[in-house]
């Protein structure tokens, strides 16, 4: 086990007689202590949806619990391409990913594009990767569509290619770790069909699904406009863009200029939840527009402990990042694998928030982002 080293420091005054005077040193003590740095909680067995068949539309599931592979029998060399890591998000996968190497013993290095309007940003750097020959690829895809010809061409060189959260419409991926985000969204319209069918009055909502042409957000938008198909919510404005903090804001001022008045609640990403709370509370709408995320992040759970946010769906993203990383590594070693495979979404609010465990989405406190193992 890990030792940590600690220093204490402690004064003490001692009195010495020499010649008839009385001497006064100030000494300090060096006290060094050790103790165990406490080992990392095991994260599994976990509860899954496994797709069967894999990568079917209809979401058709069973459930399983999955335990990882205690070693790798090598050092394999995976490759990492995420969109960003420009909100919390994306760090908490950064976390899953590193942390899960190190426990299997594999190389892994970790490309972000810098966020959902760099595509070409990230065939570059996915292409380059190519050159080296690595064992496999994990992407974190920005667009649904716009990476096909480079999984071909990763597949045909026998590299395969994990599609990891945000979905690629590519036939020759080996398998997926990811959430549907379609029930993210599902759960997210469900919890406000609750809300509204509580309260008795229609519900007028701003909704900011995220970057067009991301597959994810398709999804989401898909799932939240079905749970609240036929009810008394009514989505007043819907805007599209990247899930930088600073594009979030520009869009939900953009929406509260046109319909401040007649809005009852803002859902969207976790960052236009976080803009929105700062926003809301400049403008004094705070203790009258709810806020409702459909993912989760750290700031979406503060926001929910606080009051400020009302709930969140979690797709528990540290744990698909772990599972991907594992699943890579049974393909590698082919090994059996579940193809298609997610956590099973979660929805926090001020009920339950206090007693779920944080540690399947959030990266730790103080967690700054690692782009590459090798030990």
């Amino acid at each position: 086990m890990l030792k940590l080293w600690s220093i204490v420091f402690s004064p003490a005054l001692f009195w010495l007689k020499n010649g008839g005077r009385v001497l006064c040193f100030l000494a300090v003590m060096v006290v060094i202590t050790v103790s165990p740095v406490q080992a990392e909680k095991t994260w599994y067995p976990v509860e899954v949806d496994v797709w069967n068949p894999p990568f079917n539309d209809q979401r058709q599931r069973e459930q399983k619990l999955y335990t990882p592979l205690d070693k790798a029998q090598k050092k394999w060399r995976i490759r990492v391409f995420i969109p960003h890591l420009k909100d919390a998000y994306w760090m908490g996968v950064n976390y899953g990913l590193i942390q899960e190497a190190r426990r299997l013993g594999v190389s892994l290095s970790i490309y972000e594009a810098g966020g959902y309007d760099q595509l070409a940003v990230q065939r570059r750097q996915i292409e380059e990767s190519l050159k080296d020959k690595p064992d496999g690829l994990i992407i974190g895809a920005i667009s649904l569509d716009g990476l096909n010809d480079i999984v071909k061409k990763a597949s045909d060189k026998g590299i395969p290619v994990l599609d990891l959260i945000n979905g690629m419409s590519s036939p020759h991926i080996a398998a997926r770790a990811a959430v549907s985000f379609w029930d993210m969204g599902y759960q997210a319209g469900s919890y406000l069909q609750g809300l509204q069918d509580k309260n008795g009055k229609p519900m007028k909502l701003a909704w900011f699904p995220g970057p067009e042409g991301a597959g994810w957000v398709a999804a989401g938008d898909a799932g939240l406009r079905k749970a609240i198909e036929g009810s008394a919510i009514e989505i007043l404005d819907s805007r599209y863009g990247d899930t930088g903090s600073a594009a979030q804001a520009k869009l939900i001022e953009a929406a509260l200029d046109r319909y401040a008045e007649d809005l009852d609640c803002i859902a969207g990403t976790a960052v236009s939840a976080e803009a929105a709370v700062k926003i809301l509370r400049r403008r004094g709408l705070a203790d009258r527009i709810k806020i409702l995320s459909y993912y989760y992040s750290p700031g979406v759970h503060r926001g929910i402990r606080r009051g400020d946010i009302t709930a969140a769906p979690s797709d528990l993203t540290v744990l698909q990042a772990r599972i991907a990383v594992d699943v890579m590594v049974r393909i590698l070693e082919k090994k059996d694998y579940f193809k298609h495979v997610a956590p099973k979404v979660t929805v926090v609010d001020r009920d339950n928030i206090r007693s779920w465990d944080t540690s399947t989405s959030l990266a730790p406190r103080g967690f700054r982002p690692i782009f590459s193992i090798n030990d």
